[in-house]
């Protein structure tokens, strides 16, 4: 079991939550989790990439001198990709980088990001995050009493939240979603994981369900 302490807004300890591993798949598949995230990078290519080959460049087809007899080198037109302002060769032209892995593989993939953070003692649990206005100052001042303030963090909530939202918007590196939008990149992109203890209870339900789903 991994204890996790919880932390109120001023950063002090009002007390523990054990978590199973076994919730969020028990061991970490680092080759699965490398792969969800090369799948989730290349679903955000554009693609829209383009080089003009010799055949779409300006310039005649014809041969610039005969092949032998002026002492010259051999040369083929001004459209060859030898020649500045010729065609590339072999160059990117426009594609579709998307693809998609098993839907239960990216599931598993989530969890595990999750509970490496948990292992790695990047995760931080938090009582209560309910705002009564839309203060950035107040999520400023949460960040620095848990000594989350100056790295990367992801902030999870049960649900969405707008006034949580609109004051973490304006902090640099501070990204703030419901827990039914994680998967493995937007976990694992941010070194720190800060949780509220509903947010981490919906995560525990969560996985249990999509287990015994799995088991059936």
């Amino acid at each position: 079991m991994l204890t996790l302490n919880v932390y109120n807004r001023q950063g002090d300890s009002v007390g523990t939550v054990e978590v199973d591993p076994d919730e969020f798949g028990g061991t970490i598949n680092k080759q699965l989790l490398h792969d969800v995230v090369i799948m989730h990078l290349a679903n955000q290519r554009a693609g829209t990439h383009s080089t003009l080959r010799r055949g779409e460049v300006a310039g005649s087809t014809k041969k610039l001198f005969r092949q032998k007899g002026t002492g010259n080198a051999r040369v083929g037109p001004r459209r060859t990709n030898k020649r500045r302002g010729g065609g590339t060769a072999k160059g990117p032209k426009p594609r579709d980088y998307e693809y998609h892995m098993p839907k239960k593989a990216v599931r598993a993939a989530t969890r595990m990001a999750i509970l490496s953070k948990f292992q790695d003692n990047e995760a931080v649990i938090i009582d209560d995050l309910n705002l009564t206005e839309v203060k950035t100052k107040q999520i400023a001042g949460l960040l620095k009493a848990l000594k989350l303030s100056g790295t990367t963090c992801l902030v999870g909530t049960k649900e969405y939240d707008k006034n949580v939202y609109l004051s973490s918007r304006n902090i640099p590196e501070v990204e703030v979603m419901p827990t039914s939008q994680f998967n493995a990149y937007t976990v694992l992109r941010q070194k720190r994981l800060l949780l509220t203890r509903a947010a981490l209870d919906e995560l525990r339900q969560g996985a249990s369900a999509k287990k015994k789903a799995a088991a059936k």
